[in-house]
């Protein structure tokens, strides 16, 4: 029975595989083998720069400066087509020291050897201003938005805050802003000009809300309403305020790395896996026979499936993620060999074979979950507290160790018992080597 449930089970995958490529192909979508890999910068090249963010500022506001800082530098740099760039916020520590709380921006250009474009690309710190509608010009489809808006007095250093309110009737969203005493009397001016005309909010040069003046607001507050998600307000609001507070950045450190260093990394990151993985698998043949045999060929099963959730998750892979996948294939030959001692243990006692390899792999089953519960308890706290580089090798890892779980049970557990249940005492002693 159990040979047909194999052969049931092989058909279900064939047929589910086959499904899905046909749907992609129908759907014009790409299938996974067109899906390139997702390279890091110290692969494929580009410029690694570190700001250091000036946030003297309240403790409770940082976290919020520092995405709407994230997200202004991360919308310049993609107005310049750069693929796939990353920046992302790093505090230095956990505790709470004035050293450890040093926030910085991590920006990583893969592609751009140029670092004093890089630099300019990002700039210093975000501009916020307030325009008016232009009643001079006819509205064409081909009419600008620096040619729509005219510029006000009305910038980000007047603005004290913004915030993520709901409303009390509705409880939809709403973005509440708050003026200085003398951007008040601007704002107030403004409003009253331009009653039930536009208001546009500008980051940037660019258009990041486009409000209508209902009424004259002599106050210093302000709300901004409209069919906002929770999302899009929070993401209003931090842009607001990565305007308004601002926060200044400067440059600590650069570097640049080149295409040709990148593609030689690469290349013995590869060839190490590779050979690697070859005398894995004569090791486990020549001491395990059939069952290292198996072993490989689940080995096999798993490299493909862990490349494959790569590319779909997708993972950014760097020198140290590579690194991560090689370690992770070290740890799926653990678990076959903690279960094959077993098994010949079992042997050893006069166990039947089927009743044997049953019984190894239940018990070794307990190693080898603590095992991985322990190195993935590691891997989450890497990838948690870590650096990019860092963090690429954690995820590699944990990604690597679920999967190795899944191939060592399951599919070695899967070939052995329907070759010891159909050879009997024929493939005794070829799959346990006593």
């Amino acid at each position: 029975m159990l040979k047909y449930r194999i052969i049931a089970v092989l058909f279900i995958l064939a047929g589910v595989a086959v499904g899905y490529f046909d749907a992609l192909h129908i759907f014009n979508k790409e299938s996974i083998f067109s899906l390139p890999f997702k390279l890091g910068l110290d692969l494929q090249g580009g410029v690694h720069l570190i700001y250091k963010a000036d946030t003297r500022i309240k403790p409770e506001e940082i976290p919020d400066a520092m995405a709407g800082l994230r997200d202004v530098i991360e919308r310049r740099i993609n107005l310049f087509g750069v693929s796939e760039p990353l920046v992302q916020v790093e505090q230095r520590g956990i505790l709470k020291t004035a050293e450890n709380r040093e926030q910085r921006l991590v920006v990583e250009l893969p592609g751009v050897t140029d670092v004093a474009q890089a630099i300019k690309m990002i700039g210093e710190t975000p501009f916020l201003e307030f325009r008016t509608e232009n009643q001079n010009i006819q509205m064409t489809a081909t009419t600008t938005f620096d040619e729509a808006f005219l510029p006000t007095l009305l910038t980000g250093r007047y603005l004290k805050k913004a915030q993520l309110d709901y409303n009390q009737t509705t409880y939809e969203p709403e973005v509440s802003i708050e003026f200085n005493d003398e951007g008040a009397k601007i704002f107030g001016q403004l409003t009253k000009e331009n009653v039930g005309k536009k208001l546009a909010i500008f980051l940037d040069g660019a258009p990041i809300s486009i409000p209508v003046v209902r009424e004259e607001i002599t106050s210093a507050k302000a709300q901004i309403t409209g069919q906002f998600t929770p999302k899009e307000a929070k993401t209003l609001v931090q842009r607001l305020n990565s305007g308004a507070l601002p926060v200044p950045i400067n440059l600590i450190s650069q570097q640049t790395i080149g295409p040709t260093l990148g593609e030689k990394v690469l290349t013995k990151g590869i060839n190490a896996g590779i050979y690697g993985i070859i005398l894995v698998a004569l090791f486990l043949i020549l001491w395990y026979r059939l069952p290292g045999l198996i072993a490989v060929l689940a080995l096999a099963i798993y490299t493909a499936i862990t490349l494959a959730l790569f590319k779909i998750i997708p993972v950014t892979l760097t020198a140290a993620g590579i690194a991560g996948f090689i370690l992770s294939v070290g740890m799926a030959v653990d678990a076959n060999i903690l279960i094959f001692e077993r098994m010949k243990e079992e042997r050893r006692q006069g166990k039947a074979l089927s009743a044997a390899i049953t019984e190894g792999f239940s018990r070794a089953w307990l190693s080898i979950r603590d095992s991985n519960v322990s190195s993935l308890i590691t891997s989450f706290i890497l990838f948690w507290m870590g650096t990019s580089m860092v963090k690429g090798f954690a995820l590699t890892l944990g990604v690597g160790i679920l999967v190795s779980m899944f191939s060592a049970i399951t599919i070695s557990r899967t070939f052995l018992l329907a070759l010891g249940i159909k050879g009997g005492t024929k493939l005794s002693k070829f799959l346990i080597c006593s």
